[in-house]
């Protein structure tokens, strides 16, 4: 830290004035600049949907994600989980009815993800609980594919 002192003497009386610091010190800054970057880089994979499904691969285009969008994973063993939350077997519809619906008459937007190793009659007796419950707009999630089927 440069501190800059100024001293004259006249007459024997000795006076010294303490100039301003014309500089300021970064370093604290940065330091709490780079622990919110490992913090924000550490908490980032977990923002993404915590349920660890194997999506089938597909060629289609990527759809846009909104905030107001809702998850429906059903894992490899068939559970079913609402966006983080496994609703408990047998209780899917009764789980859909707490999902808040907008009040302009809208549906919100499903997302439905299902892991590739389940079979088809899980996935559209799922699909059929949606569509029993008024959702009619439903997404289905994959990875995406380069070579055609």
């Amino acid at each position: 830290m440069a501190m800059g002192l100024a001293s004259s003497s006249r007459g024997g009386a000795r006076r010294s004035r303490r100039a301003p610091m014309a500089e300021i010190n970064v370093t604290p800054f940065v330091d709490v600049m780079l622990v919110l970057l490992i913090i924000f880089m550490v908490t980032a994979p977990l923002l993404a949907s915590g349920v660890p499904i194997e999506l089938p691969e597909s060629r289609a285009n990527p759809i846009d994600q909104t905030p107001e969008q809702i998850t429906i994973s059903v894992d490899g063993r068939g559970v079913i989980y609402i966006d983080d939350a496994r609703v408990e077997p047998g209780a899917f519809p009764q789980a859909l009815e707490q999902i808040d619906r907008r009040g302009d008459g809208q549906q919100p937007l499903i997302v439905l993800r299902g892991d590739r190793s389940l079979d088809y009659g899980r996935v559209m007796a799922v699909m059929g609980e949606l569509n029993r419950a008024g959702f009619s707009s439903i997404s289905l999630v994959t990875s995406g594919s380069v070579t055609p089927p």
